[in-house]
């Protein structure tokens, strides 16, 4: 009889033992007791549970009680220590925006069937600072601040604009260069493409134009004829007139001479008139002026394939070259 006792007695032992092990341990806590408002603080729930149970655990959404917020998501941590048991770990963060005194109950956890409740936590939400309501009042509203004047960025505006008045300048210089190089590029392809008595007479009508003697540029009028004649006389006959004397143009110029001689004297009257000119300081008279111009356009027209008259303005009061030699 005391065997079938004994026996009784040792298999509800093991009996209360395994279900003792199988009970889960809650334990929660604040990292402070104390919270100013505004600030965060940390709620930890710890579960310790064995391996093949399932523990229900409470839910919050947006707050752990009136008063005291969720400010991020729920962290969980799960750790399996060396003899099998393992812990669960719930991390809150929260916040309070109210001076109180916040009380957080118990909360249940529950596992097959058995629920096991958490200890209950208090947290004081407190004010840092003291405001006095009494002696505030109303105060009219402030005139609008005017900033201290900004010397520095009026000097960069003016820097960057003398700085684009610069670049504009330079910009306007090498355009006209460039326009003025090409102009003359232009003129020079014109002229090659033009035939020599068309540029000749071109340029006799420039001066004849301008009159030059008429200011009393009597040397210059004479070397800018001559020069037109010089190359003209350079292009056709294929001689290097304008490195030569007039003598020697004349010498060059036997054959016209003997096929065209009336072409043949007025260019010597041209020539000649201009020596004395410019060498021996002789002063034209006005007929003379305009018959070495008359001269110059009847050498042209008479010496080319295709004449060309001269201005109806010679042709009306034109005189016979005077063929004397």
């Amino acid at each position: 009889m005391r065997k079938l006792l004994l026996l009784f007695l040792l298999i509800f032992c093991f009996a209360n033992t395994s279900l003792w092990a199988q009970k889960i341990t809650v334990n929660a806590r604040l990292d402070s007791t104390i919270l100013w408002i505004g600030n965060q603080a940390h709620l930890t729930f710890e579960v310790s549970q064995q391996p093949t149970q399932k523990v229900s655990m409470p839910i919050f959404s947006d707050r752990i009680v009136r008063g005291l917020e969720l400010v991020e998501p729920v962290k969980t941590d799960t750790i399996k220590s060396a003899d099998g048991v393992i812990l669960v770990t719930q991390h809150y963060v929260v916040t309070a925006f109210e001076d109180s005194l916040l009380y957080i109950p118990p909360f249940p956890f529950i596992s097959n069937g058995d629920t096991v409740w958490s200890k209950s936590l208090s947290l004081k939400v407190v004010q840092p600072f003291v405001i006095d309501t009494a002696s505030n009042s109303i105060a009219d509203i402030k005139p609008v601040l005017e900033p201290a004047f900004d010397w520095l960025g009026l000097l960069k505006i003016i820097l960057l604009i003398l700085l684009i008045h610069g670049l504009l300048v330079v910009a306007l210089i090498y355009y006209r260069k460039y326009k003025k190089t090409n102009s003359v590029f232009e003129n020079k392809i014109q002229e090659l493409v033009l035939t020599p008595h068309v540029v000749a007479l071109n340029q006799l009508d420039k001066i004849k134009k301008e009159k030059p003697w008429q200011q009393g540029r009597s040397k210059e009028y004479h070397t800018a004829l001559t020069d037109v004649i010089r190359e003209y006389i350079e292009r056709v006959y294929l001689i290097k007139s304008m490195e030569m004397t007039s003598e020697e143009i004349l010498d060059h110029l036997i054959v016209l001479r003997k096929n065209e001689k009336e072409a043949f004297l007025v260019l010597k009257q041209i020539l000649q008139l201009a020596d004395l000119v410019k060498f021996a300081k002789w002063n034209p008279t006005p007929d003379e002026h305009e018959l070495s111009l008359r001269n110059a356009y009847s050498f042209v027209n008479l010496t080319t394939i295709e004449p060309v008259k001269p201005p109806e303005a010679f042709l009306d009061g034109e005189k016979k070259v005077n063929n004397k030699e």
